[in-house]
């Protein structure tokens, strides 16, 4: 690899989905998560060489090999709609104030962070959360940019991300910066922020059209639920979507996920008619596994979404390694990020800002990134 490439750093690293979107144009340094499921899928793929296993709590800044850019997905429960909303005060989306502490004891600080947490964190508490969050990242003079990235842009899955990219104060990042809102900033990053003063407005190009549908991503000769369980799930759509169900055309290949859900006190089966996955999520989100109603030559079958398919609504390679496990996997996945939004970011955003510290210190002409990866 490239000696000369920005180094990386990734805090709540888990399966690796965030090194695996940036190893391309970075040298991850130093990664860490407390699962060992999730580690061993990490280092399967990435190699155990920069990886620590354990809790945030017990890492010191100190042993922290000196980087360009440290990206920290801090976990989301006490952040989520589907979670209990405890904010950044609770025990697991408080381990916020831990990474801020090893940020503190980092002898030379990196000059880029990235976080990205669930949308919940720009409301939670009455928008009080994302503010200490602002607040803290000012008070260590770092410019701070918040941003809204739907997954959907990129693969067929709804998936909402924040997105907050910080730099030193010191580096001139100008170029990097619109003069106002723009596609990266709807309406809840908009409510966030109408408190604060001084954030940046982070500009990138939107993605290209993104090239796979649902069905593309679907492994069609997989197997699936028997006649009595399968059902048994028809069983729990709702009349409305039953009634769309039965309006396909009986030559026409479909897939329509979706979650069981409990509304006024019945299971139901909530389906999406939009060509997109419902969000992945893990059970600890508050939320079960994804079903798939398959429609192909005018029968209908039922089953599990896969690992590897979820794998695929992620952005992971064919070649990236699952566990051997369903549940184990299927969580990895779903307390993830997608791929190609973290390799947007970093192309377009993360590593010109890296470079524009070099730039800064050296005084000579930043190189390209092109240049860099070659």
């Amino acid at each position: 690899m490239n000696p000369r490439l920005p180094t990386f750093v990734d805090f709540f690293a888990g399966s690796g989905l965030v090194t695996q979107g940036a190893k391309h144009a970075c040298l991850p340094v130093w990664s860490n998560d407390i699962c060992p499921k999730k580690a061993a899928i990490y280092t399967a793929n990435h190699g155990d060489d920069h990886f620590h296993l354990g809790s945030i709590v017990s890492v010191s800044g100190t042993s922290i090999p000196k980087c360009d850019i440290v990206w920290a997905s801090f976990p989301c429960q006490d952040l989520s709609l589907a979670g209990k909303m405890g904010g950044l005060g609770a025990s697991r989306s408080g381990l916020f104030w831990e990474w801020l502490r090893v940020l503190d004891e980092m002898p030379i600080k990196p000059a880029v962070l990235a976080l990205e947490n669930v949308v919940g964190l720009l409301s939670g508490n009455g928008g009080e959360d994302f503010r200490l969050l602002y607040q803290a990242l000012r008070e260590r003079s770092y410019k701070v940019g918040p941003m809204l990235l739907d997954a959907r842009l990129w693969v067929p899955q709804s998936r909402p991300r924040v997105f907050i990219v910080a730099v030193q104060h010191h580096i001139d990042s100008s170029s990097l910066e619109d003069n106002g809102p723009n596609w990266l900033h709807p309406d809840p990053v908009m409510k966030a922020i109408a408190p604060l003063d001084d954030l940046i407005f982070w500009s990138m190009p939107r993605p290209n059209k993104r090239p796979k549908t649902l069905p593309d991503l679907i492994d069609w000769d997989a197997p699936v639920f028997n006649e009595e369980r399968a059902a048994a799930l028809f069983s729990l759509v709702s009349p409305k979507h039953r009634e769309l169900l039965n309006r396909l055309p009986s030559n026409r290949r479909a897939v329509f996920p979706g979650y069981r859900r409990t509304r006024n006190g019945k299971q139901v089966l909530e389906l999406r008619f939009d060509d997109l996955s419902g969000c992945l999520r893990t059970a600890e989100g508050g939320s079960s596994c994804q079903f798939l109603l398959l429609h192909d030559a005018g029968e209908w079958r039922a089953r599990l979404i896969s690992p590897r398919e979820a794998a695929r609504l992620m952005g992971a390679p064919e070649c990236y390694r699952l566990s051997t496990s369903y549940n184990e996997s299927y969580n990895a996945m779903g307390d993830a990020v997608v791929v190609p939004v973290v390799k947007h970011l970093v192309d377009h955003l993360l590593i010109p800002l890296a470079l524009q510290r070099t730039k800064s210190v050296t005084g000579s002409k930043r190189p390209s990134l092109q240049r860099l990866i070659m």
